[in-house]
């Protein structure tokens, strides 16, 4: 276990790995932010990032990284949306739009195909059986 300080409050917490150097009390006020908006955004389902940020007392920032953690989905009438971090093309949640995720599979699928068999020659098949064997004593 590794000790560390706390982002928020720079108290000393037992860190368990993840993304957030944050202790378990800060976590615990980030998700009850979370819940709020999240419900805030059902509320107002036309309010931009900005608005929510501010209404609800978070950053846009900590909203953006929501919105790339898959937890916060928009819908397609809503006025938000991020950038695609590999083209740039406007999307409402995760990191990358559908094309490039789309590219990046292809990509992945090509790099694991298997080598095609060999064809077989019927010739040599017959040559190789016709010949004689030989055992060692």
């Amino acid at each position: 276990m590794e000790v560390k300080n706390c982002r928020n409050c720079g108290r000393l917490f037992n860190y368990m790995g993840g993304g957030y150097l944050i202790c378990p009390n800060c976590m615990a006020e980030v998700e009850a932010k979370f819940k709020n908006v999240k419900q805030y955004i059902l509320d107002n389902p036309h309010a931009t990032i900005h608005d929510i940020a501010e209404d609800n007392d978070v950053t846009s920032q900590q909203i953006e990284r929501w919105i790339r953690e898959e937890r916060l989905v928009f819908g397609d009438d809503s006025p938000v949306g991020i950038e695609c971090e590999n083209c740039g093309a406007s999307i409402k949640t995760g990191r990358f739009c559908a094309k490039c995720k789309d590219s990046m599979k292809n990509n992945l699928n090509s790099m694991y195909k298997k080598d095609e068999p060999k064809p077989v020659d019927r010739r040599q098949q017959e040559r190789d059986r016709a010949r004689m064997r030989f055992l060692d004593n």
